[in-house]
């Protein structure tokens, strides 16, 4: 359940997304007026498959997963979007006027600004820079998306966790299972890995926490510079 609340509104959405300063002042104002804040506790379902996209979010804190089912339950996270970055598949959905074919989970406590559809269709139409904004998400996102693909397809399981250390330390907060969603793999794998990484002292586990220890070893396992 998504609920207002109170925010430093505008100096986080220019600080976050600088491309709102390009907006005339008017213009600014009825962006304002006419979106809506809201926040979604952890694991708070934002969007699923088959629904339509009422509006365009920006992150202001936490961050969101973007992840498709496939047989048997399985999940993959396609990709995560953080504070200050937006989602390709909302507004693909509304350029599209098609109906999300994946769903969105925050993954933590989040507060998100959400233009409504009449509101993100204006200013693509009247603003060049919002325009490029938001199409420079997509070039931005197949990139992910295709690295995903390769990580999926071509690299074992402990490269992809390790890499995924790396990119998200030197403290990460994450269940197994939830490492496990965003690699597209199964929780007892995944624990199963993270234990030799801490019997050869390359992290430190605790509750819902992760420790990197050893960044330079977790890179020769990656197949990356530290």
């Amino acid at each position: 359940m998504l609920k207002r609340v109170e925010f430093p509104l505008r100096s986080e959405l220019l600080a976050r997304y600088p491309v709102l300063r390009s907006l005339p002042a008017p213009e600014f104002e009825r962006l304002l007026a006419e979106g809506a804040l809201r926040k979604a506790a952890a694991g708070t379902v934002l969007f699923d498959e088959a629904q339509p996209c009422t509006g365009f979010p920006f992150v202001l804190e936490g961050a969101v997963g973007v992840s498709k089912y496939g047989d048997g339950g399985r999940e993959i996270q396609l990709y995560r979007v953080e504070a200050g970055d937006s989602c390709i598949l909302s507004s693909s959905c509304l350029l599209g006027s098609v109906a999300y074919n994946a769903h969105g989970v925050a993954l933590a406590d989040t507060t998100l600004f959400v233009l409504p559809v009449p509101t993100f269709q204006r200013l693509l139409g009247a603003s060049s820079d919002f325009r490029g904004y938001v199409f420079s998400l997509f070039a931005g996102r197949m990139a992910d998306l295709m690295q995903t693909v390769d990580e999926v397809a071509f690299k074992r399981l402990d490269e992809r966790l390790a890499r995924l250390l790396l990119r998200r330390g030197p403290r990460i907060q994450a269940t197994h299972q939830q490492l496990a969603d965003e690699l597209g793999s199964v929780r007892e794998i995944v624990s199963r890995i993270m234990r030799g990484f801490a019997e050869q002292g390359l992290v430190k586990t605790g509750r819902e926490q992760i420790e990197v220890l050893d960044r330079a070893g977790l890179a020769r396992i990656a197949g990356t510079e530290a």
